[in-house]
């Protein structure tokens, strides 16, 4: 089987081709918005995505040396993701499979997040840490679904990290050669701040941090580096005791790190750590496929299609919000 995907829920499109018999990637291809200030604009990135949106499908046919009659279905991410962002990808998608009469399979992109990283790492059930720009969240799979065990109260991980940087001029760009710049602003710091560290069972909490964490810079109360060392250790200290406290809850014997947020190797070490005391097994998605792109949607359908899922093009609706524990995962035991 081979699947055409399209990713385009927040700043990159892309187009991935992939065959599954073995599992080979024939294409990735991205286009990738960079604001020149602030944090993403709907109505840019989406104009953007259809100023490139040809060239992307394009050469990914090209590098993967198919036809659009070669493939076996088209998937699309349709959520969640920033509206006009998701609208672009899935216009092209109906079009493709209305035109071309293609199976087409709809993709949640939390889901295509995980089903990548457990195809890389051959993970049977993992206990999923999903760390992006818009999501944070810890899940595992149980009765035909993942079922979330914890997450942020208020802003995810990302966009706690995004606004940090962004707030306190060292962004954008928001990440340089796979290293946040809070991470890079960190390198020089080390003297330890007092700042909120909030869990809640298994939940997180970033938004009175980065209040806190704010004021002190505002105030001139703390070295930059300082904060940003300070911010950064508690962010993925907390990240890491929710993800302890869920193993144990769990008993998953693996633990698979997604998202974009995952290319940090500051968080990776402290997840080895963690994993190493539990006696569990680590997976964390190498930064090429941690961050969003086509290669995940396509893999995603594939195993939709394998199971007869898939939707009519006039019934292909973005859903902005549409969380990982409704979507059924029927490929799983």
């Amino acid at each position: 089987m081979i699947v055409l995907g399209i990713e385009s829920s927040a700043h990159t499109f892309g187009v991935g081709i992939v065959s599954d018999e073995p599992p080979h990637i024939l294409a990735d291809v991205r286009f990738v918005y960079k604001p020149k200030t602030g944090g993403i604009h709907p109505k840019e990135a989406s104009q953007y995505f259809v100023s490139n949106a040809s060239e992307a499908l394009r050469k990914a046919l090209s590098d993967a040396g198919v036809r659009i009659s070669d493939l076996d279905g088209v998937a699309v991410a349709l959520g969640p993701g920033i509206g006009p962002c998701l609208r672009v990808g899935a216009t092209l998608a109906r079009a493709i499979a209305s035109y071309y009469s293609k199976p087409l399979a709809p993709v949640n992109h939390a889901l295509a997040h995980i089903e990548i990283g457990r195809l890389l790492f051959s993970f049977r059930n993992p206990l999923v840490v999903y760390l992006s720009g818009g999501n944070t969240l810890i899940a595992s799979f149980s009765e035909g679904r993942y079922r979330i065990f914890g997450e942020t109260l208020d802003i995810p991980l990302g966009n706690f990290l995004d606004t940090l940087a962004r707030e306190a001029g060292i962004a954008p760009p928001y990440v340089v050669s796979g290293l946040h710049q809070i991470d890079r602003c960190a390198e020089e710091g080390g003297r330890f701040v007092e700042l909120p560290y909030v869990v809640k069972g298994q939940d997180v909490s970033f938004s009175g941090l980065l209040t806190a964490a704010l004021k002190l810079i505002k105030e001139s109360r703390a070295r930059l580096n300082d904060v940003c060392y300070s911010a950064r250790e508690i962010a993925y200290s907390a990240i890491v005791e929710v993800s302890e406290r869920a193993l144990a809850h769990t008993g998953n014997k693996e633990v698979l790190v997604v998202g974009g947020v995952a290319s940090s190797p500051v968080l990776r070490r402290k997840f080895e750590v963690m994993s190493s005391l539990r006696g569990v097994k680590l997976g964390v998605v190498p930064p090429q496929y941690a961050v969003d792109n086509g290669v995940m949607i396509a893999w995603a359908g594939v195993l939709l299609l394998k199971h007869g899922i898939q939707v009519k093009p006039e019934e292909a609706f973005v859903k902005q919000r549409w969380k990982l524990d409704q979507v059924d995962v029927p490929w799983l035991p």
